[in-house]
Order: structure tokens, then sequence, then C-alpha cells
């Protein structure tokens, strides 16, 4: 014979008005009216046939029965909470393969894995560092987060974030001999490219950026040439040329003032950051919490906001 229970709405009504002394403060607590609360404790009272509230104008009273379910249910509540935190530490644990592009991994993800190792001490993160895109046939990956415009076929894709690009370099360039002050004195600086750019990302590539400040743009495509984002970033601390930076990857660098910006310019990549994941693999609460986690963590201002650039006026001399 199955259990008869009164419905569900009602007992927590009851027991939060029995606990919060009063309609309105377990109306605040459950997110629904005061006038919503009475009808549902009233509706269980009807179907108890008994009575758990003495209505008085100065407020509520438990009558001793309401007094003793209360005490029951309370209870009952506290242990279905225990249980749900346990249920939830189990899915919340275990291993979790992530796939992700090596600069973002170095340059802005490790920094902040305490955090994530503090929130959730029970998963056990696996990083991927790698650049081709995963085959999610073969590999042993649950997610992977991605930098491109979001069309990944047959994955469920969610945006992270974006970001905005800028030239930085070593502050040791600003004064340098000779020195970099506006747009002309690039032509006497070395230029630091990303040589494996696609062509649906201009913005990280120095051709739009000098054409827009009236620079011979064919003149001036030397320089050193990088596949890696990270040994770009590199350079330019170490003041051997001027880059194009990414604000995801050298946000902690400018304030840190390990880079600098010559000009207080910035544009939109036209890339962005996605988590993706198979449709099998994307419904896993530790994928669900990384998803979270990462979208909290990318909610920080611009770093050219943070850390802004030494000339005023934006050096568009």
């Amino acid at each position: 014979m199955g259990r008869r229970l009164p419905p569900l709405n009602g007992l927590r009504a009851f027991e939060a008005a029995a606990r919060r002394g009063g309609f309105a403060r377990a109306a605040a607590e459950l997110g629904v009216t005061p006038a919503a609360v009475s009808h549902q404790v009233k509706g269980l009272e009807e179907g108890l046939g008994v009575t758990l509230f003495e209505r008085h104008a100065r407020g509520l009273e438990l009558t001793p029965a309401g007094a003793a379910y209360a005490a029951e249910l309370t209870g009952a509540f506290n242990h279905l909470a225990r249980a749900q935190a346990a249920l939830r530490k189990r899915e919340l644990s275990g291993t979790l393969t992530v796939s992700t592009l090596p600069s973002l991994a170095t340059l802005w993800l490790v920094p902040r894995l305490a955090d994530f190792r503090t929130r959730y001490p029970e998963i056990d993160l696996r990083l991927l560092s790698e650049t081709h895109l995963t085959d999610w046939e073969t590999c042993n990956v649950d997610v992977a987060i991605r930098y491109g415009r979001g069309h990944y076929p047959d994955l469920k894709v969610r945006r992270l974030f974006g970001e905005t690009v800028s030239p930085v370099c070593g502050p040791s360039l600003l004064s340098g001999d000779p020195p970099l002050r506006a747009w002309t004195d690039l032509t006497r600086h070395t230029l630091l490219h990303d040589w494996e750019a696609l062509e649906e990302e201009p913005s990280i590539t120095w051709g739009p950026w000098l054409r827009d400040h009236g620079l011979d743009e064919s003149a001036m495509m030397h320089g050193l040439f990088f596949n890696d984002s990270t040994a770009i970033i590199q350079a330019a601390r170490h003041g051997v040329g001027v880059a194009v930076g990414r604000s995801r990857l050298v946000a902690q660098h400018l304030i840190d003032g390990r880079l600098v910006r010559p000009f207080e310019v910035s544009r939109p990549a036209e890339f962005a950051y996605y988590l993706v994941a198979p449709e099998d693999r994307a419904g896993d609460p530790k994928v669900a919490v990384l998803a979270e986690w990462l979208l909290e963590q990318g909610q920080e201002p611009e770093p050219w906001e943070a850390a802004p650039g030494p000339w005023s006026g934006g050096g568009d001399s």
C-alpha cells in the first residue's frame, strides 16, 4: 500500500511559516506571496482536518498539534536536505578531463584553479593542453574550451566570454632608444606576429592596426613570427618587440606592470571562448559547475580598465 501524503507545497509552506514565525517571512524564503503561503496552509489544514495555527489580530500562534507537526516536518526536511547534499557530493566527484588551448590554460585558467579546487575539492580536473580540435570519438575528454565563432556541429555549445585586443609591450620600450610614444614610432620597433592567425580574426594581426593609423603595411610586415600566443606575450614582456595582446591572456601582466599599452586603443576580437561537449557528456553535473564557474570568472573587467596605458589622449599622433 502506497504512502498517502499531503501535498508537498502545503507541507513546505506550513513548515516555513512555523519556523519563521509568520506567512510573510515564509513567503520571502520560498519566493512566493504571503497570500499563497496562507492559501497552502489553509488547504493543508482542511486536508488534515486539524487546525495548525490560531490566527489572531497580533499574528499567528501554533496550536499544540501544529507545534508537534512542525517539529516532525522540520526534522524530515533537514533529513531530505542532508540526503540531497550527499547526492550532490557524489555527483560532483571524480575526474573531469578538460581540453583547452595552451595559452588560455597557462595565462588565464591555471592562476584561477585554486578557487575552483576550494569550491569543488572532490572534482579532480585533468587539463589537456592542445591546439587541434578534439576527436570526440577516440579521446577521453569530457569537455573542451575553444576559441572561435561558436560553430561546432553536433556538439552542445555554451558561450563563455569574449575579449578585446590592444597593442602591448614591455615597459622598457616606452622610454628606450628609440622611444615608443606614437604610432609612427612602430617603424623603428620589432613587431611580433602570430603567423597562425586565421583570416577570420584580423584584429589579432598587425595589418588592420597599421592601415588604420596611416602606416605602410607592406613595408612593416616583418619582425618575429610565432605560432604560440604564450611565446608572443613572453617576447613582449622581455622587451623584444610589440605585440597585439588579447585581453584574457595579457590581463594579469598589465595589472602587474610587466606589460603596458603604448596606445590607449582597443577593439573587439572576432572570436570568443566557448565550452563544447557531446550531448551525452554535457549533462554531467561536473560539466555544469565548471561552466558556471568559468562564466563567473569571465565577468572580470577588461584589463584596459584595471590598468590603463601610460599616455593620455590615445597616442594617435
